[in-house]
């Protein structure tokens, strides 16, 4: 097979002094900060200095032994991301632990911000934490709708690395923080030892316009790399194109770092979509070999079906089906959970090789 070529001819995106400057100062319009001119003339020289010479992990050390170059510089940020991985999993992997959940809201709504009141999908996730505390788990919350309503929460777009080659996608994501960009307060960091932790995971969320919500959609799309992705990133040397290339053409193993973990979903909207929706997501969680805990844990529905938004709320309330199906899906998860700790749910698929893995 001949060597393949890296393919370039996109515009170019590299501003210049004056239209750095005012972007950046645009940041800074709340007149609180008109009296501090001076400072904010020095914090952009630096800044300008930062973007011009392309400094996007300006702390580094060397990669150290177990690393394909020893010698290669990482940045100091992706090896606190990549620590805390490897405690999340020696932590799954204790036996002498509790069980451990991730309940997920999915929505972007909240009282906080501009909506000035929760979502149903908060509600419904205040409905499934009891059942898991019952059962004696451990539950981590993650409250993606914090995106639109805590300052410092970001979690920035895929980059598509894993398009190139799969060899160019590390695990953890190295393409955070950017410093030179100002890509960054990136919250993956900090959401994939959640993820790699848990024994169970369930994702509670509304149906966008038949899409999952931005922020779900935007966490979903940076855990490409924890379904094949590179956990040394100096035998990329970073992201040198034609060294990921060669290394995928020689056979790439595709590791699976979230594998055996059991999900489930609930999925709700109030006219359409929410079906399509479920099944996409169960869909992405199987291909990331996650295992559904079968049918009850996976549920969709109506809440005020047709109805107006205004009394979305109220119907929920009178809705004691729907939150009982709620129910049922965290108490069919966590019983998933615990046959498969006492080995009495065995993954029928364990030990097989997939012959295309991709």
């Amino acid at each position: 097979m001949a060597e393949p070529v890296v393919r370039k001819g996109m515009p170019p995106v590299r501003l210049d002094r004056d239209e750095f400057e005012r972007r950046y100062r645009g940041r800074f319009r709340d007149p609180a900060f008109s009296s501090l001119g001076r400072e904010l003339d020095a914090i952009i020289s630096a800044a300008w200095d930062a973007y011009s010479h392309s400094r996007k992990a300006p702390v580094t050390r060397k990669a150290g032994p177990g690393f394909a170059d020893p010698d290669y510089d990482i940045a100091v940020d992706w090896f606190n991301a990549r620590d805390a991985i490897h405690q999340a999993q020696q932590r799954h992997d204790d036996g002498d632990l509790n069980l451990r959940i991730l309940l997920i809201n999915g929505s972007s709504r909240s009282e906080h911000t501009c909506p000035g009141e929760m979502s149903k999908s908060w509600r419904m996730l205040e409905i499934a934490e009891p059942c898991f505390r019952e059962m004696g788990f451990d539950v981590e919350v993650l409250d993606l709708s914090r995106l639109t309503s805590e300052f410092g929460k970001q979690i920035h777009p895929c980059k598509s690395c894993v398009s190139t080659s799969m060899a160019l996608c590390h695990w953890p994501c190295s393409c955070y923080p950017n410093y030179s960009l100002g890509q960054t307060d990136d919250w993956m960091n900090d959401i994939y030892p959640l993820w790699v932790a848990a024994h169970g995971i369930l994702i509670i969320t509304p149906v966008n316009w038949y899409q999952a919500p931005t922020a779900l959609k935007a966490m979903i799309d940076r855990l490409v790399c924890a379904d094949g992705g590179n956990p040394d990133p100096s035998s990329t040397h970073g992201k040198t194109v034609s060294e990921a290339k060669e290394l995928e053409l020689n056979g790439w193993p595709y590791p699976r770092h979230l594998a055996g973990r059991h999900f489930g979903l609930i999925v709700h909207g109030d006219s359409a979509g929410a079906e399509t929706l479920r099944r996409s997501l169960s869909d992405w969680l199987s291909d990331m070999k996650l295992i559904s805990a079968g049918n009850t844990a996976e549920c969709d529905g109506y809440v005020g079906y047709m109805k107006p938004y205004a009394t979305s709320h109220e119907d929920l309330d009178s809705d004691t089906a729907f939150q009982e199906e709620v129910r049922n899906a965290a108490r069919a998860l966590g019983a998933a959970v615990k046959l498969a700790r006492a080995g009495r749910l065995d993954n029928p698929a364990e030990g097989l090789t997939d012959p295309a893995p991709k």
